[in-house]
């Protein structure tokens, strides 16, 4: 036991029905630091921070918490000890305000018992201040961006004032300057004494923010060092037990005839006269800061949005998508961008989350599901895509986020698509299992799929696409197809529309 260390975590040990998830691991993070947890999806990071954050306390082994000794205790004592997280997987009260959200179950009381709205406001207004957003305190979470809410959930973390927080993947939908931002405020923190434990799959996020970085993998303690002493490849190999080296899998595939022609596209909100090409073959980027409209083109394409004009045509044949069903009816997939609230259904079994797009394949005659014909369709993808899980009976909500996403990429796949939209595919997720998406989408490229990938990952969308759309504030601002000679800054001045100070200067 030492005063150096806020947290000491000693022979952790987690399991749960069927799985291993934690072997015996290690952890000390020091007082005011910045501690990165690095390993693939299914390394074990998000359970020992569970551990910590008193969600699944730990099966065997020993906690110590600010010098002292901690046996089980739930989230709101960690809470109340000083612990507090930002998970992974945003779940905020859509239907109540922001400072609903934040104050939930210690809101200021008047000295009759009820709610001090009043003071409840000014409360929210400093912290929001604090993380400079100026969003309205009254303003409905359901009305916000992703980032937004992400930004929400990083303001309730600092208004507990805690000795510890826990940061599980919190810039996966934020923008460059919001996570500029957030780092303001982490380094503000760390100088208060406070510490950190971030996890993050950014590797230059790692390396510009944290102190420490310990590593995982498959459930096991591999090893810890200080950021400056650890090379990249390095870290990568302690991750993985092997070098990663095709990050980007892009092959040269045949491009073939137009599949999908979007005219004029155009939502009475978000985005007016959209208009693009997709061809058998190809891999057809769409990038943009957050805000920007790309998610809104796709949903509206696929009916979850309604259109106010433009056309969509597939094969050259204008077709009519008023709901999700038409466009799945027409050959479309959709993986959206937020598994957790739009994908997975957390409580069920792998079977049924993968099966669900093509229960009608799998009835018999008298109109009742071949369970076992279905069984063995999701055990050949959960082969094909590499799903780590003991059954497809394991619950969804059991599997990394990795492997998660890998489900929904196989629901998608069991419909037969030509079409495949994908929303951020690899956001939360490891090195080694972006690589391996990226190689499935190469390889469904291959095949002579049209896809649609959109990314906030500037390297990603560079280096799998074809061609890339890029939009600023609801309009395409360039379609540019000079892939090997693109860089991130020209893509950038597209994204900010101001390709004319860009190439003036260039």
């Amino acid at each position: 036991m030492s005063d150096e260390y806020i947290l000491e975590m000693k022979h952790i040990v987690k399991t749960f029905p069927g799985v291993h998830a934690l072997r015996g691991v290690e952890l000390k993070v020091r007082k005011g630091e910045i501690h990165a947890l690095m390993g693939e999806n299914g390394a074990g990071k998000s359970t020992l921070m569970k551990c910590i954050a008193g969600i699944h306390p730990p099966t065997s082994g020993e906690l110590i918490f600010d010098g002292k000794v901690m046996g089980h205790y739930t989230t709101a004592e960690a809470l109340k000890m000083g612990i507090s997280m930002i998970h992974q997987e945003l779940n905020p009260i859509l239907y109540r305000s922001i400072m609903e959200n934040i104050w939930l179950g210690r809101e200021p009381l008047t000295p009759l018992g009820l709610v001090d709205h009043k003071k409840m406001y000014e409360m929210t207004k400093g912290v929001l201040k604090e993380i400079e957003l100026v969003e309205d305190p009254a303003t409905e979470v359901s009305t916000l961006t992703v980032a937004k809410i992400q930004m929400i959930e990083i303001a309730k973390a600092v208004s507990y004032n805690s000795k510890l927080i826990i940061m599980d993947e919190p810039t996966s939908a934020l923008t460059d300057r919001e996570v500029k931002q957030l780092f303001i405020i982490m380094r503000r923190l760390k100088s208060q004494g406070k510490s950190i434990i971030y996890i993050s799959h950014k590797l230059d996020e790692i390396y510009e923010i944290t102190d420490q970085i310990t590593v995982y993998r498959d459930g096991t303690y591999i090893g810890s060092e200080k950021t400056a002493n650890l090379k990249v490849d390095k870290m990568i190999n302690m991750m993985v037990g092997r070098d990663v080296n095709e990050m980007f899998p892009k092959v040269t595939c045949p491009i073939g005839e137009v599949k999908l022609e979007v005219k004029n596209l155009s939502h009475a909100k978000f985005f007016k006269d959209v208009s693009f090409t997709v061809r058998r073959g190809e891999i057809f980027g769409i990038a943009g800061l957050v805000g920007a409209g790309r998610s809104e083109v796709i949903e509206t394409i696929f009916g979850i949005r309604p259109r106010v004009g433009g056309e969509v045509l597939i094969d050259g044949k204008p077709v009519a998508i008023k709901t999700p069903r038409d466009a799945i009816r027409y050959g479309i997939a959709f993986l959206t961008e937020d598994r957790r609230s739009s994908g997975i259904f957390p409580m069920l079994p792998i079977r049924l989350n993968m099966a669900i797009a093509t229960f009608p394949k799998f009835l018999n005659k008298v109109g009742l599901i071949n369970h076992a014909r279905m069984n063995e369709a999701v055990e050949d993808y959960v082969k094909k895509v590499q799903i780590k899980t003991p059954s497809i009976m394991q619950q969804i909500q059991n599997l990394s986020g990795g492997n998660q996403q890998k489900v929904l990429v196989a629901r998608w796949l069991m419909t037969e698509p030509e079409i495949l939209f994908l929303d951020e595919p690899t956001r939360g997720i490891d090195v080694l299992t972006k690589s391996e998406i990226h190689r499935l989408v190469t390889t469904l490229a291959g095949e002579g799929k049209s896809i649609v990938m959109i990314s906030s990952e500037l390297p990603e969308v560079m280096g799998m696409s074809d061609r890339i759309m890029v939009m600023h504030q609801g309009k395409v601002t360039g379609i540019l197809d000079n892939r090997k000679d693109l860089t991130q800054e020209e893509l950038m001045a597209y994204a900010t529309n101001t390709m004319d100070e860009y190439f003036k200067a260039n």
